[in-house]
């Protein structure tokens, strides 16, 4: 039997008349007939008896309906779950963020979405900028959010807010909590240096050369927000990520932007021949709204 055959045969068995099977599936009755004659052609015998002016199912018919049913329901499965995915009720997304924004900001943007679109499954990852082009290419991750991303062939880029360096430090230092400062102010303090942190690295070192600062750096850590909780732990200063700084924050250290800033972009980044499917386009506005407002 055929699809078409099944759907028949269902409305028919399930309602009693060609007449309301028609209704049932917005068909003319003529075409309902046509379909069941064919069906009964096919396989070889007669599925419904006229007896008084109703369709009674034949023997051939009880022992098929069941096998029926189950294929109908599966039908109606697939059908709501279509309906479902082109409302964006159901889905999946799989996203790659840079570790610091899994403190507050990928958090309270999966919270916000995950209102409106409780259906939508996650598959978050960490991810470091250096190995994204990889994870994309394998599929790891549809969707990555990363700091200042370089051009990449083949990678489509959307910046979704602007960002900043900033420099984290023992409040006992300055009590009055300045809001900016330089790194001259900071440099014969002890350094809580961070390796390999890529494009943000970079522009830190390019400040520290540009101003000709020399650090004592006794401590290095491979990871940001180890570096601020070191500065909680009254170990020196650091220079972070504003996000990874209000993630971490203690009661004895306090936050200050660059004089001048050291700005970069918050970026989502995604193969260029792999459209993204409905329910990130609908993601990626709260994504955008959540970074900015962090």
């Amino acid at each position: 039997m055929r699809l078409r055959h099944i759907e028949i045969f269902h409305a028919i068995y399930t309602t009693g008349s060609i007449t309301n099977a028609a209704k049932m599936l917005h068909v003319s009755q003529p075409s309902v007939s046509k379909v069941l004659s064919h069906a009964e052609l096919q396989l070889g015998f007669n599925l419904f008896e006229r007896v008084k002016g109703r369709l009674i199912p034949t023997d051939e018919a009880e022992m098929l309906f069941d096998e029926v049913d189950k294929i109908y329901q599966q039908m109606r499965a697939i059908k709501n779950t279509a309906e479902n995915i082109k409302k964006s009720e159901f889905g999946a997304i799989s996203l790659g963020v840079t570790p610091a924004l899994g403190f507050d900001a990928i958090p309270g943007v999966i919270a916000d979405y995950h209102r409106d679109y409780p259906n939508v499954t996650f598959d978050i990852q960490t991810l470091h900028n250096d190995a994204v082009l990889q994870a994309l290419l394998e599929h790891k991750c549809d969707l990555a959010v990363l700091f200042s991303p370089n051009s990449m062939p083949g990678i489509s880029t959307k910046t979704l807010s602007q960002s900043e360096l900033v420099i984290v430090y023992p409040k006992e230092k300055f009590p009055h909590c300045p809001e900016k400062l330089t790194l001259s102010q900071v440099c014969e303090d002890e350094f809580i240096d961070i390796s390999d942190s890529g494009p943000l690295g970079d522009m830190l070192w390019a400040r520290i050369m540009e101003e000709n600062i020399a650090f004592n750096a006794s401590i290095k850590v491979q990871t940001y927000f180890i570096a601020a909780r070191l500065v909680a732990r009254g170990l020196g200063i650091c220079v972070v990520d504003r996000f990874t700084a209000q993630g971490n924050l203690a009661d004895n250290v306090a936050i200050a932007s660059f004089d001048p800033p050291l700005t970069f972009s918050v970026s989502a980044v995604h193969l260029e021949n792999r459209s993204l499917s409905k329910v990130i386009d609908e993601f990626l506005p709260y994504l955008s709204k959540g970074i900015s407002s962090t």
